[in-house]
């Protein structure tokens, strides 16, 4: 072999690999919407009812968790392919096929749940910061709505919220991995824990857990997650194999991991959790008071990340359902967030008994309004103007299973609070 051919082989292997780089890094830059869905469904609400789960029925309701993340990848998937396929937001969609009434419902119904959210936001955001610094956890809260407030004022909000959001689940992700084998859960429990089953009074757990990890408003928020990206036709295969799947995944993976923890640890008290001390306490018995740091360290982290997409996806989808336009950057949608930060405080203000289970009877309540919000989305997601990205016979199969499990969940919520299935 000449020295020429050897100088052209290492050359044309120069360019392969630079390809190949190119190739990872343009799939790399598509993350980012379903991330955000996962850093919302990742929120103090979903670690509490977690660590709930585990505590009282052990590994009993790992089945909702593997269930609500396999229907929450098909939602969110139609969701991006509405995204990608129509020229106009997803509300703006809906006005247009289903008329301006149902789409102003869709966006009163996406604010909320936000809404809901926002309590569990504000209450483990104040709870976090009082353990660390002490002080009143109220005036915690105060600050850290204005801080969040503060963050959504300045410019390319997309993006700021994007990079804020990215950082701390993949830091979670590690964390809970690792407190999972630490903690040295029974495995073969945990995969029995796959089999359902309604322990009694587990009821509102289940929708609370639902309600997280398969939400239909995080689903929803997507296609306007997607629209910002401006990701093309072309790169939907691409989007789900980088964004979707595993930004979807990763949350539901290391909810099921702290259900893993808590049953492990605290499983033996089968005991309903009241106070943030003793969700920490989750943490204690496998690194001393360090452990109690770290639990709320990161348990502040999904407060705060939860509340910036929260907030902004449900003025958001409000201002467009409005008619005052669909953009994070608008002044009537930011004044909508704030009102989504206003009601967060002022029911953490106000609302008597445990902060723990406020903030699990909030996540709950966000499942009455999820049917609706469930149908529009499969019926835009059949809408034949998405030409070859509307839905498959399969994937309206996966479809019908998910409304179903939403009305269900629907249904379950209003027996428990109408005392028909005792709590």
């Amino acid at each position: 072999m000449s020295n020429r051919d050897v100088t052209e082989g290492a050359a044309a292997a120069a360019t392969a690999k630079s390809a190949s780089n190119r190739s990872l890094m343009a799939k790399m830059a598509l993350m980012g919407p379903a991330f955000i869905a996962g850093a919302w469904q990742f929120g103090p609400g979903n670690l509490a009812s977690a660590i709930e789960a585990g505590s009282a029925f052990s590994y009993a309701l790992i089945w909702v968790i593997a269930v609500s993340t396999a229907l929450m990848i098909f939602f969110t998937d139609m969701s991006v392919r509405v995204g990608i396929a129509s020229p106009v937001s997803m509300i703006g969609t809906i006005k247009q096929t289903m008329g301006k009434p149902v789409g102003v419902m869709a966006g009163l119904g996406v604010f909320f749940i936000t809404l809901c959210f926002s309590v569990g936001n504000a209450a483990g955001s104040g709870l976090a910061l009082s353990m660390l610094f002490g002080g009143n956890p109220v005036l915690w809260t105060v600050v850290m709505s204005l801080a969040v407030a503060f963050i959504l004022l300045v410019r390319n909000v997309y993006r700021t919220i994007e990079r804020v959001l990215l950082t701390p689940v993949a830091i979670m992700a590690v964390g809970f991995v690792v407190s999972a084998f630490l903690a040295r859960p029974d495995w073969g429990a945990a995969m029995m824990g796959n089999l359902p089953s309604f322990p009694p009074g587990a009821e509102l757990l289940i929708v609370a857990l639902v309600g997280t990890n398969f939400s239909i408003n995080a689903a929803f928020f997507t296609s306007y997650a997607t629209q910002a990206r401006k990701v093309r036709r072309d790169q939907y295969a691409d989007t789900t194999l980088s964004d979707t799947i595993p930004g979807i995944v990763a949350p539901g993976i290391m909810t099921a991991l702290v259900i893993m923890v808590a049953a492990a640890v605290l499983g033996h008290t089968g005991q309903r959790v009241e106070t943030l001390p003793q969700l920490a306490g989750v943490f204690e018995p496998l690194a001393g008071q360090a452990g109690y740091y770290i639990f709320v360290l990161g348990f502040f982290g999904a407060a705060f990340s939860s509340m910036l997409a929260n907030c902004t996806a449900g003025g958001t989808l409000l201002s467009d359902g409005l008619g005052w336009g669909g953009t994070f950057d608008s002044i009537r949608t930011k004044i909508l967030v704030a009102c989504v930060l206003a009601f967060g405080v002022a029911v953490v203000a106000f609302a008597p008994g445990s902060r723990v289970q406020l903030i699990i009877l909030a996540q709950a309540m966000t499942v009455l309004v999820a049917p609706l919000l469930g149908v529009l989305l499969v019926l835009t997601a059949n809408n034949q103007r998405l030409g070859d990205l509307k839905n498959t016979w399969w994937q309206n199969l996966f479809a019908a299973v998910g409304l179903l499990s939403i009305f269900a969940s629907s249904g379950l919520l209003i027996l428990t609070l109408t005392g028909v299935i005792a709590r």
